[in-house]
């Protein structure tokens, strides 16, 4: 084949479209209809997501007519008009004048796509776009067009009827289309559902837009467009046959066109088993195995078990997202190297794995109801995944895989919510679980030395005389588990001339304890764990018992060992006095953060009432205090003081809403003074940003005599959206496009902090930010839904979040401990011996400094972790919002030095949301989409004039050429 002729019969074809007006008027109505799709059928603006999803799910249709178009007149012209015998005498064989007509029609296609470029190339303009998805898309686009272009090309030549050309065409592509679709599959299921998904071009082709390209999907469309060229060459070829012509020839033609059709198709089922040779082409490559993951498959000491329950008769919504959870797991079989072994298990069709499923890993089928125009049924489906690891195991359900969202009155988009997150985070909970079965000592790398602070036993109180007794033997015990990896050194801070004392109490804050406020003997009772800079103290435990002793210094331990799950400690708000446990509960809940917490650490809730953190604390979150007594805040302070990671969630006003009012009212944390102590000043106002999300609002429409309940999305100043250039350059951010501080209130850090200690502004305002101490809080917007909220007073940027590292001194520093008080059970108390048992003395003390490993996280905001502002937030997307419960989850992993999720985490489907626009700019974005399209067409047009007169020429001259 010669290169220049088929570029000769390619000039020829355009020449042809483009010398009439109806070739601009096609590419015009092409462009029309997809920006009409992409603004109004879809609502981009309402979908409030910054991609351009809803053009590509279109594409497969639009490219169906667009194909058919572009190439009904190819060859039935040709053949109409006579014309296709003096073809044949042109010097050109029938596969440089096929593959001529071919990359003529590919070019328009082409040239079609690129002049929707002004779509994506405008949503990047207002938001951040993840151009990964984009580019898969147009090659996607290209390749199905490819294919169809193939199709309508053969039908061409075996029509002289240009509209007949143009109905088969649609018909053939269009079955090809909707051999992989919800509906056909819905209707099969096993193996035939697995082959529909597999043939079906659009199946294949929403794969590709996810932004993954598969050397599969793109061979697929190859395989289709060589196909029915070679299919189209041997048409014509046949047609130049004479009836006594040699058959021999003809044969030869017959079996080397069936083998070269059979040996392309048969190659896809070759190719199906290939799943490592595939292109993620999205921003932090969402869907490819992560390193983080593949390090964790490197631990395994044993076999690990994947098994897939996926039932063949599903929800049509479902099924489609069975194969690619099937390719995932393949994927993990082979990062495995051996180490992973994955079943896929229909439990319709093996009884015997279903009753295993139910007994012994309790899972259950879900039922869905399944409903068309004449019946409607109930399915009960599987689509669970289990993971084993030696004894332990997990299991993820049909709600922790699959992302269910509202688009529309009647219209759900069911995804896969974070598929790889999911997995792997069963796999470290498996793993480490069955790790922590073994010696705790196996975990711990390097040595760790107990360092205890203990008086001489005259000057110690009787109990604890007794009690050091009871730690020499728990320390005996466990030096005989550890080997070298526990040495133990107690030393009398009160011995000498107490230079121990002054040195402990300047490095670590440890003073004197005492057994009660007037006890006058003095004494020392410390034990630490300490490693590096590294310190962790051990507390006091209650009833001073070995058990107690033990598991006290194994959780101390477990702050050194890798491969443990780490535990946090959740304060959130109590129950109002008087609450029954079913009514609904009242003020902020957090049950979205606490469960995503829960999946990767051991979270525990506590109320601080006692004056204590739970002594396995390595995480303290406090979230929406209120009214905090001194116990309390106590608890905090020398939580802290011990070196430990405190979260403050803590604005100077509570939001509340109602069914209908929304009320913003001071709230008193308790903690003011305390904060201030540690540098750090809540403001009492909110902050009010230009940039922010917008808040959702309910109206009624009325069409037709009916009534529709919509969301409008109203500009609402006092949900600050917090882009990169406000977040600080830290791993609890990675992967999040914005987060939104509903009713935040701003902070300042005093010059002494940021002189004492390592400052980091987590979160800021944008620069036009105001704040204000109104508590009218409601949404403000004229007749036309505008924001008539105006900024008071001087803008500017507002620190929302910030965070402190290094040696802290305690607020109750040079004050008595608020637990030496007596116990109000003492007063309360009728029976004298009661009450003189509830005098029982606890020795305390305060802490007045802190390590240099201690950390304070402060948020101006209660409520940006709740779950109802969650949901409101999230209105817009029917789901919860999801970016600040992640921000949490990050700051968790990274904090507690544990970041192999985060990466994985932040991988998962966090939408890209748009920025508050007002109606008039969207107009102006819509017109501005149109308008820079309807130029595209006029360039195309005027390059073309410009080049037609010397194209023409050249053509000419090549057709008399072939004349001669």
């Amino acid at each position: 084949m010669r290169l220049s002729v088929i570029r000769d019969i390619e000039r020829k074809e355009l020449s042809l479209f483009f010398s009439a007006p109806i070739g601009y008027l096609f590419l015009a109505a092409f462009l029309a209809v997809t920006l009409f799709v992409f603004f109004w059928v879809e609502a981009f603006f309402a979908r409030n997501i910054a991609d351009v999803r809803p053009m590509f799910e279109w594409m497969p249709l639009l490219m169906i007519f667009l194909s058919a178009a572009i190439t009904m007149r190819m060859w039935s012209e040709e053949r109409r008009t006579g014309t296709l015998e003096f073809v044949a005498t042109l010097p050109a064989t029938t596969w440089e004048f096929v593959l001529g007509k071919f990359l003529a029609c590919w070019l328009l296609l082409a040239l079609a796509l690129l002049l929707t470029l002004p779509i994506p190339l405008v949503v990047s303009f207002i938001a951040d776009l993840d151009w990964g998805p984009v580019l898969a898309g147009y090659v996607a686009a290209l390749l199905l067009g490819g294919a169809y272009l193939a199709i309508g090309l053969y039908v061409s030549a075996r029509s002289d009827s240009q509209i007949v050309a143009l109905i088969v065409t649609s018909l053939v592509a269009g079955l090809f289309y909707m051999l992989g679709s919800p509906l056909l599959v819905s209707l099969s299921g096993g193996w035939v559902a697995d082959t529909l998904l597999a043939i079906g071009a659009g199946s294949r082709f929403e794969s590709i837009t996810r932004g993954v390209l598969d050397l599969r999907d793109l061979y697929y469309y190859s395989s289709i467009a060589i196909v029915f060229l070679a299919l189209n060459v041997y048409a014509l070829t046949r047609e130049r046959w004479a009836p006594d012509g040699d058959n021999s020839v003809h044969r030869g033609w017959r079996v080397g066109t069936a083998l070269l059709v059979g040996n392309l198709l048969l190659a896809n089922v070759w190719l199906a088993d290939v799943g490592s040779a595939r292109f993620d082409l999205t921003q932090g490559r969402i869907y490819s195995i992560s390193d983080a993951t593949r390090g964790f498959l490197g631990q395994l000491r044993e076999p690990l078990l994947i098994r897939g329950y996926f039932s063949e008769k599903t929800h049509p919504l479902l099924a489609p997202l069975v194969p690619r959870m099937k390719d995932l797991l393949r994927e993990y079989e082979i990062a495995g190297k051996g180490r992973v072994r994955v079943e896929i298990v229909d439990p319709a069709s093996n009884p015997e794995a279903e009753d295993e499923a139910n007994t012994k890993y309790s899972i259950k089928p879900v039922p869905f109801q399944v409903a068309d125009r004449y019946q409607a049924s109930l399915v009960n489906a599987y689509y669970d995944v289990l993971i084993v690891y030696g004894d332990k195991y997990e299991v993820l359900d049909f709600r922790d895989l699959i992302e269910v969202k509202v688009t529309g009155e009647s219209d759900i988009d069911v995804q896969l919510r974070n598929p790889e997150f999911d997995i792997t985070r069963s796999i470290k909970k498996v793993l480490y679980g069955f790790q922590g079965g073994d010696s705790l000592f196996a975990s711990i790398t390097d040595p760790v030395r107990f360092q205890a602070y203990i008086s001489a036993d005259d000057k110690l109180p009787d109990a604890l005389v007794a009690y050091r007794g009871v730690v020499d033997k728990v320390l005996d015990e466990l030096r005989q588990k550890a080997g070298d990896k526990l040495t133990v050194d107690v030393v009398d801070p009160q011995a000498g001339d107490g230079a121990v004392a002054l040195e402990i109490q300047e490095k670590y804050g440890f003073q004197p304890m005492a057994m009660s406020l007037f006890d006058t003997n003095q004494f020392y009772f410390y034990m630490t764990l300490q490693q590096g800079d590294l310190v962790v103290q051990i507390p006091l435990v209650e009833g001073l018992t070995a058990e107690s002793t033990t598991k006290a210094i194994e959780d101390g331990l477990k702050r050194f060992a890798r491969g443990l799950l780490k535990r946090v400690v959740l304060v959130t708000p109590s129950p109002m006095p008087g609450q029954m446990p079913y009514m609904q509960p009242q003020g902020n809940q957090f049950s979205q953060l606490r469960d995503l917490l829960a999946s990767d650490f051991e979270v525990e809730s506590a109320t601080l009432d006692d004056g204590k953190v739970p002594a396995n604390a390595e995480m303290l979150i406090v979230l929406d205090p209120e009214n905090f007594s001194q116990k309390q805040v106590f608890a905090v302070d020398q939580y802290l003081m011990q070196g430990g990671t405190v979260v403050l969630s803590a604005g100077a006003f509570d939001a509340q809403i109602a069914e209908q009012s929304l009320m913003a009212s001071p709230q008193t944390t308790g903690l003011e003074d305390w904060l201030t102590g540690m540098g750090v000043k809540v403001d009492k106002s909110l902050v009010l940003d230009p940039q922010n999300s917008p808040f959702p609002v309910p109206v009624t429409r009325r069409v037709g005599g009916f009534s529709f309940q919509d969301l409008m999305m109203l500009d609402y100043p006092y949900f600050p959206d917090i882009r990169p250039e406000g977040m600080a350059d830290l791993p609890i951010f990675q992967g999040l496009p914005q987060v939104t501080m509903p009713w935040v209130s701003p902070l300042t850090v005093s010059e002494e902090a940021r002189k004492a200690h390592t400052v980091t502004e987590l979160l800021k305002s944008s620069a036009g930010a105001w704040h204000s101490s109104d508590t009218n809080v409601v949404p403000k917007f004229d007749d036309q839904g505008l924001s008539t909220f105006a900024p008071v007073g001087d803008t500017g940027v507002q620190l929302l979040a910030v965070s402190l590292q290094g040696r802290f001194d305690s607020f109750f520093k040079g004050k008595p401990s608020p637990l030496l008080e007596e116990s109000p059970k003492a007063e309360a108390a009728d029976n004298p011996d009661e009450a003189e048992a509830a005098k029982t003395p606890v020795a305390s003390s305060v802490i007045e400094r802190s390590p240099e490993s201690a950390r304070l996280f402060v948020f101006g905001s209660n409520s940006f972790l709740a779950d109802q502002t969650l949901r409101m937030v999230g209105a817009a997307d029917g789901t919860f919002y999801g970016n600040s419960v992640q921000m949490m989850a990050n700051l968790a992993d990274w904090a507690l030095e544990d970041e192999s999720l985060t990466g994985i985490r932040a991988r998962g489907n966090f939408n890209r949301t748009l920025p508050p626009l007002e109606e008039g700019t969207r107009l102006t974005i819509e017109y501005l989409s149109y308008g820079l399209a309807l130029l595209g067409v006029i360039i195309v047009y005027i390059i073309w004039r410009r080049l037609r007169g010397r194209r023409r020429e050249q053509v000419i001259a090549w057709m008399q050429g072939g004349a001669a």
